[in-house]
This record gives structure tokens, sequence and C-alpha cells, in this order.
């Protein structure tokens, strides 16, 4: 019996089991290796309705859409026509943030690596013609720089807009006819959509958000992000097997399923170098490439996405033509990854996943007058106390759209590793880590990092 045939049986047998342990309503998952690929699901698209998940329905891949913006662009380079380390305004002239000095110079490849360094969170939705992403992009004018472009790493969903309206530019057409013409159509994707209209004609998952700890999944009230953001991940959505198809692609350096060239050899290898090392962010890995995230040494990359309830992983080991996908729409998401991609890989590749960080509860109380103080964005507030017992607080306050979806929470906060505290409680299903880095000054930390890079505003 093969590998993938003792995996099939393996997911057959447990993955209903391992949704019905962590609350998730339904999942669809997807393993390819060596040109092969298998795909099971399991348990209901939306618990209002019942109507059962199968190995043909789609599901939202939030920002595992990244990958595939940056898949359009290094065509662009591929065809001569970009340059990755030319100024976005070479493209863009009419591209302005706040900073003038900054917006001159961050690059192309900056965009693509969230070292850009204005902040990220920004879903201002312009409506759901073929003009958003542009009218999106000239909303951008009052954005804050948070550091100089390529100083570090923050995630940027922002960015990944910006790189699609130059992908719209360069191509001369909207960003989702992009990539049915230069991704769906070469790859042979037949279970994929750019947006809402065109993912009602297959059975399609709804998110499903927890309303409170331990309280089963409720249906959302709405099934996506604003359109504008697409091409960092607000819209797309497909089956698994077509995203594994995607991802054998760049398995294969580029190469489609029936041989045809859809990226370069060099462009598909160059994705997947370090470009910026990260903090000690737990699932966020130990590094970026451009577009993809790098783990295990290096051995492993991927991205995640998450929508409204709904949540995506995607894994590939280049050294051993590997790839799975996991695609889910509520419950605890991530102790079903750690269960389901875990074990794929380690029965494929003989990789072990890191185990997501938890907290010591041993750990020792700690002097954080470095951490304490007030750190914002556009879509939180936070305030770090410490209590007279000492015991670390933070408390996070959604702002825009994030404050319809979620309310105000204080948490305490233990030491974990240096400079990075982590959550003694699970948000969402993990021990999120806060990392604190720069100085202020005055010897405080400057940012708080749990992937974007929150600015300090008070001491």
């Amino acid at each position: 019996m093969s590998k993938l045939t003792e995996l099939s049986a393996w997911l057959d047998r447990r993955l209903p089991a391992l949704l019905a342990e962590h609350k998730v309503p339904g999942a669809s998952v997807a393993v390819y290796a060596g040109g092969e690929i298998i795909d099971h699901a399991a348990g209901v698209l939306n618990t209002g309705t019942g109507v059962e998940a199968d190995t043909d329905s789609l599901f939202q891949i939030g920002s595992i859409t990244k990958i595939w913006t940056t898949t359009l662009a290094l065509q662009l380079a591929d065809d001569g026509l970009l340059d990755l380390d030319q100024p976005v305004r070479k493209y863009l002239p009419e591209f302005k943030i706040a900073d003038e000095e900054a917006a001159a110079r961050i690059t192309v490849r900056q965009l693509m690596c969230h070292t850009s360094g204005f902040e990220g969170d920004i879903f201002t939705d312009t409506g759901r013609g073929d003009d958003c992403v542009e009218k999106y992009v000239a909303t951008l004018g009052d954005v804050p720089q948070l550091f100089a472009p390529g100083e570090m790493f923050s995630y940027n969903n922002a960015a990944f807009c910006v790189l699609g309206r130059v992908v719209e530019v360069l191509r001369g057409k909207p960003y989702n006819d992009c990539l049915a013409e230069h991704l769906f159509v070469p790859l042979g994707l037949t279970h994929a959509a750019a947006s809402p209209y065109e993912a009602i004609r297959f059975r399609a998952a709804l998110g499903h958000l927890t309303p409170e700890p331990g309280a089963d999944p409720q249906p959302a009230g709405v099934w996506a992000l604003a359109a504008s953001n697409a091409p960092a991940g607000s819209m797309l959505a497909m089956r698994p097997r077509d995203l594994v198809t995607f991802a054998g692609m760049h398995l294969r350096d580029g190469e489609g399923p029936d041989g045809t060239r859809v990226l370069s050899a060099e462009s598909a290898r160059a994705m997947r170098e370090r470009v910026v090392e990260l903090p000690d962010l737990g699932l966020m890995g130990e590094a970026w490439g451009l577009g993809w995230s790098l783990s295990e040494g290096g051995q492993v990359v991927g991205h995640d996405g998450g929508t409204i309830g709904q949540s995506a992983f995607l894994r590939l080991a280049a050294g051993h033509d590997v790839a799975v996908a996991l695609l889910t729409n509520g419950g605890n998401p991530i102790a079903l990854y750690t269960e389901v991609v875990g074990h794929v890989l380690k029965e494929l590749t003989g990789i072990e996943l890191k185990v997501p960080p938890v907290p010591n509860p041993e750990a020792p109380r700690i002097d954080a007058t470095r951490y304490v103080g007030e750190y914002s964005s556009s879509v939180a507030d936070i305030t770090v106390s410490q209590d007279e017992d000492g015991r670390v607080w933070v408390e996070r306050v959604p702002k825009g759209i994030f404050a319809e979806l979620a309310k105000p929470e204080k948490t305490e906060l233990v030491a974990m590793n240096g400079d990075t505290l982590i959550l003694a409680e699970p948000m969402q299903g993990m021990y999120l880590p806060h990392a604190f880095v720069g100085d202020d000054g005055t010897g405080r930390a400057l940012y708080l990092h749990t992937g974007r890079a929150d600015r300090r505003v008070r001491a």
C-alpha cells in the first residue's frame, strides 16, 4: 500500500472525528505528492442549511491569495515588463501615502515581502466594480508610515492591493481577469472563483463565528470582505484540489500540470528564498520570501488565510514534491491544522511541524516597564499594563469593520522568550505571541509585533 493510499484511508477515517472534536463545521483537504492528488471532505458547508461539504466544494482561501498575486507579478517580471527593485511609482505614478519620501522609495519587492513599512490593515470598501482596486489605491494618501522602507517585516494587506493594481496596469485588465487568464486557464482549474458571482455556481462554504468561548460556531452574517482587497485575499475561493494544483506548479518550479510554462523556474525559486527574518511569532514562520512564509528551517513554505469565519492553510515541502491544503469554515481550525497537516507532512516527508507555542504555567513574573503603554493601528487600540501583583495584561479594542466582528478583550500575557510574551489564554484557538521590538528613545519598545507592527502612541 502506497503512502498516499494510507493517508487517504487515514483522512477518510479521522477527518469527521477531528471536525467534531474541534467544533469545525466543515473542512476539505487535498494532498499533492509527486504529481498525484488525493482529497477528502467532511462536515457541512453551512450549519443553517445542513448542506454537506464535498471535495468539489469551494472555501475561501483568504490571504493565500497573496501567493497568487505575487505569481501574477513575477509573470510580468518574466515578460520583462516589471523590475522588482524599481520604485512602485515607476508603474503607479499616482501612488501616495502620508510619508512622501517613503512613497517615492518603496519598491515592488518590498510590497511582496511585507517590508514597505506603511500601515497595512486598510479595508476601505470602494465598491464592486472593475475599478475597485484602482479606487482603493487612491484612498491611501493619509496612511501613516510605521518605519523606513526595508527596515523590518510587518504584515501588510494594503501593500498587496497596491501590487494587484500594478498587475492591472501592466496587463491592462482587472485583477480578476488576470487571475482567470494567467493562472486559472493555464493550470486547468475548474473549481476556482474570483468573486461571489462565480462562487455561486458551486457548492460554497459559509464562514462560522463563535459568539463566546466554548459556544458552538454560528453562521456568519456576511460571506466576503470588500472586493477592493481582492489582491490581498478578500474574495478568492476554490476547492483544495485546485489549490494544490497551483502549489504543484510552484513545486515544479513554474511548470503547469500539462507541461505549460506558467512561471519561470528562476522566479519560482526566487519566491522561496529568504528575504526578511521575523520575530518569534509562532505560526507565521521564521522568515519571509516573495509572498511565501518560510518555516522548519526553510524546508517548508506556505501561507495561511482567514476571512469571515473561514480559515485556510497551505504548506509545501519543495525538497519532497509534497503539498497539502486544508480549508475550513469555523470552530478551532488551528488545532485541526496541527493534527491534519502535521500528520500528512510527517508521513510523506518526515518533517515534523513545530507545535504552535503555548504558555508556560510556571513562567516567572517580569518587569514589564519596557512593554507597558498604548499601541495603535487602524484596526485596534491596544493597551499593555502591569498590575500591582506583577501580572501583565493586554487589552485590545477593535476599530473599523472589526468592531462589528469582535468584542474588546483583555487577556493576560506571560513571559515566553526574551522580549516576546504570549497570551495566557487562547484567542481563536491560538496562544498568540506578542513581540516587543525597537526602542522609542527612552528604553521602551517602539512596536508591539503580532505579525503586524503596531506603533507605540503613548507611554
